[in-house]
C-alpha cells in the first residue's frame, strides 16, 4: 500500500456517507465522539460548549464528506482537525462577544469574558489549549503497548518495574515503550499554531 493511502476503512467511511448512508454516521460517531468530545473540552473548559461543538463536527462530516482529502491524512486525524478549529473559532466568538459586551456597558469591570479569561490572553490560552488538544489526541492515537505504559505510569502511578510487571513485558521493554510514548508527547508542544496542521493530521504518529 503506498505511503499516503489511508486504509480501507476511511475510504470506505468516506463513500458510504457521500451516498448519504446514516447508518455510516452512526458508525462514525461511535468511533471518534468520545474523541472529539475530550478534545473540545480540553479546549473549552465547558462541557456545554464541547457538546455543542461535537454536534457541529459531525454535522459538517454529514454534510461534507468530500471535504476529506485522504491525501492530507487518516479520516481520524481530518475530524480532529475539524475539532481543533470548531473550538479556536468558538473560543474566539466567545471573547468577541465579551469585548462588545463591554462596549456596550454590559460586561464584568474585571475585563474577563464569559470563560473566564481576558480577551488579550486569547491567543495563548489558544495556544495552550491546542498542545494540549494535541497531546490527548497522541495518547488516544498511539499504539496500545505504548498508551499502556503511559497510562500505568503516569494515572497509576506505577514504576518502570511494576509497569513492566503488569504489562507482562521485560523493564527494559518496559522502559523503551516509556521512552518512545514521551517522545510522541513531546512533539505536542513543538508545532506552530497559526497555518499548521491541527492535532496529528497529515502524518503518521
Amino acid at each position: 500500500m503506498a505511503k499516503n493511502t489511508p486504509p480501507r476503512w476511511d475510504r470506505s467511511m468516506q463513500q458510504r456517507l457521500a451516498r448519504g448512508e446514516a447508518a455510516a454516521l452512526g458508525e462514525l460517531y461511535d468511533r471518534f465522539a468520545s474523541l472529539v468530545h475530550s478534545q473540545a473540552s480540553r479546549m473549552l473548559d465547558d462541557e456545554s460548549a464541547a457538546d455543542l461543538v461535537t454536534r457541529e463536527v459531525f454535522g459538517y462530516v454529514w454534510e461534507n464528506p468530500d471535504a476529506y482529502d485522504p491525501k492530507q491524512g487518516s479520516m481520524r486525524a481530518w475530524v480532529a482537525r475539524l475539532t481543533h478549529r470548531e473550538s479556536v473559532q468558538r473560543l474566539r466568538r466567545t471573547a468577541a462577544k465579551r469585548t462588545d459586551d463591554e462596549y456596550d456597558g454590559r460586561g464584568d469591570d474585571d475585563g474577563d469574558d464569559a470563560a473566564g479569561f481576558a480577551p488579550a490572553d486569547l491567543e495563548e490560552r489558544v495556544r495552550l489549549a491546542t498542545a494540549a488538544a494535541r497531546a490527548d489526541y497522541i495518547v488516544a492515537s498511539m499504539p496500545a503497548p505504548l498508551r499502556a505504559a503511559l497510562e500505568l505510569a503516569y494515572i497509576q502511578r506505577r514504576d518502570y518495574r511494576q509497569t513492566a510487571t503488569d504489562l507482562g513485558v521485560t523493564e527494559d521493554e518496559a522502559r523503551r515503550r516509556l521512552r518512545l510514548g514521551l517522545q510522541l508527547l513531546s512533539t505536542a508542544h513543538t508545532r506552530p499554531l497559526e497555518g499548521s496542521s491541527p492535532p496529528g493530521y497529515g502524518r503518521p504518529l
